[in-house]
């Protein structure tokens, strides 16, 4: 069986080659509006998969018993992946320091 992080790295290359095979097929469409498509399905699945089970006192569930804390899941998990993205920052960004 493969590790957690080859799985997780084989997921998002997917998505990335997704995300092409659609831009490819559909040369009118806005990129932006493919990756905002995958995003959202991407949200969509992460919140199916983090469901609280029946059990209101399962330690697993427990960060996920609402679906504030869900979000507040998701949005940190976000972060961090935006952060160690290589995209993340850019030349061409308005940043204090650039003159």
């Amino acid at each position: 069986m493969q590790d957690e992080e080859q799985v997780i790295d084989q997921a998002a290359q997917a998505t990335v080659d997704l995300g092409n095979q659609i831009a490819d097929q559909e040369q009118e469409a806005s990129v932006q509006d493919i990756a905002d498509g995958l995003l959202s399905g991407a949200i969509h699945y992460w919140l199916y998969t983090r469901q609280p089970c029946d059990d209101p006192r399962c330690p697993d569930c427990a960060p996920l018993r609402t679906a504030e804390w869900r979000l507040q899941a998701l949005q940190q998990l976000a972060d961090e992946l935006a952060r160690s993205s290589e995209y993340f920052e850019s030349p061409n960004d308005m940043t204090p320091g650039n003159a």
